[in-house]
């Protein structure tokens, strides 16, 4: 899909449709990056609550539907009675084949409802070095070893309330300057736009509008995506930040910090036999072994009109009228002091997860002792988190994680 023209500052498009009927105020006064800022520190005890295990996070549903089997709605993604589901299980892609959702206001209703549910932001630093080996044959190996892969998620951060699901998220549908695809197969602007200026064009459709044009095609094989984002993140600033936390640690092995996003893309195909071939995971793994994707892969490009009109936005700040900043939740440099010690010790101790409320608290207590009542199996412990400590200093001064 292309990428949205509108600035940060601009207004929200005439079109765009609130996601929630009872929107957030911010939480924090207008923020001006001009202005020298004493941060305050925050409480463990004023976090919002962890997204993956409380339920009152999850967005609600929009007409939720109780499936018969069950007799309760489906909290996480709308029931379609029809469809067929399939999940990418690495970036929480999600792919739907219904033919009631070949319905135009069906379509409607279901785009709405999944763009309710925020995509899942992550900040991920990830640090590895290479270890060469030479066996009793003189022959040299190399391989990569990840030193710790840690991970922060920012979708708490993108409610003002999330026990009320308040947020100041959006839905829009694209721009007539933005090159993307609009039931083709390359991307383009809409006809009468040069560039970034429109000449004499048509207002842009709405949701309605482009249901209405993905139905009516003829195409065969066919597909309409809605895209998730978080906009207003300062992604760079907060990168620079945890790059120079890591490298006062003394690390010297290879250190990636970026900004993954998981459940950011739905895609919903007209229900045909290719359609569901092509997304079956062992019709997938048989192409690839029998090199057949060289011919498969092409004639699906080819054949597969795209409508990748409908975009879901869901801020994380925006600029207030007063020519400042403000938040739905925290800052960024809010959030990097609430979690710069936990994930300075998680690097430290070389863990390889998903940070939560529980790293935030262990960040902030003194080190656990260990009374067994016996004095020689007391010392001995305290002997091993001594050299632990001494480990972890000596690592601070002479450097660690280096190629080898």
């Amino acid at each position: 899909m292309g990428k949205p023209s509108t600035r940060e500052g601009a207004k929200v498009a005439a079109d765009a449709v609130s996601l929630h009927t009872n929107p957030g105020e911010s939480s924090r006064d207008n923020y001006n990056e001009t202005e020298i800022l004493d941060t305050p520190d925050i409480a463990i005890d004023d976090l919002p609550p962890n997204y993956t295990e409380t339920a009152p996070m999850l967005p609600p549903d929009i007409a939720p539907t109780p499936a018969p089997s069950t007799g309760r709605a489906v909290a996480q993604k709308p029931y379609v009675e029809d469809a067929t589901f399939f999940e990418d299980r690495n970036t929480g892609t999600q792919y739907w084949l219904a033919r009631s959702l070949e319905y135009p206001d069906a379509l409607e209703t279901h785009i709405r409802q999944l763009a309710a549910i925020p995509p899942r932001p992550f900040i991920k630093l990830v640090g590895t070095h290479t270890e060469t080996t030479r066996d009793s044959k003189g022959k040299t190996e190399t391989k990569t070893v990840t030193d710790f892969d840690v991970s922060v998620e920012l979708t708490p951060y993108l409610y003002s309330d999330a026990q009320y699901h308040r947020s100041w998220s959006y839905m829009r549908t694209v721009d007539n300057s933005e090159k993307t695809r609009r039931g083709t197969i390359l991307r383009k602007r809409a006809p009468g736009t040069v560039q970034n200026i429109e000449v004499g064009g048509d207002p842009k459709p709405t949701l309605k509008e482009w249901c209405h044009r993905y139905t009516a095609s003829h195409a065969s094989l066919k597909v309409f995506a809605l895209s998730r984002r978080m906009v207003g993140f300062d992604e760079e600033r907060v990168k620079n930040r945890l790059r120079q936390l890591v490298n006062e640690t003394n690390y010297r092995g290879h250190l990636k910090v970026e900004l993954v996003t998981k459940d950011s893309l739905v895609e919903c195909y007209n229900d045909t036999r290719i359609n569901h071939w092509r997304l079956t995971t062992w019709i997938q793994m048989l192409c690839i072994f029998t090199l057949m994707f060289i011919f498969t892969w092409p004639y699906l490009w080819l054949r597969t009109k795209r409508w990748e009109v409908v975009v879901a936005e869901w801020p994380f700040s925006r600029m207030a009228e007063g020519g400042g900043k403000e938040y739905v939740s925290i800052s960024e440099d809010q959030w990097y002091n609430m979690w710069g010690r936990a994930i300075c010790k998680a690097v430290l101790e070389k863990r390889q997860k998903v940070l939560d409320q529980s790293d935030l608290r262990r960040a902030e207590e003194p080190e656990p002792t260990f009374e067994t009542g016996n004095s020689t199996v007391d010392g001995a412990l305290g002997l091993f988190r001594v050299g632990i400590n001494a480990m972890n200093e000596v690592n601070r001064h002479l450097g660690w994680g280096g190629d080898c």
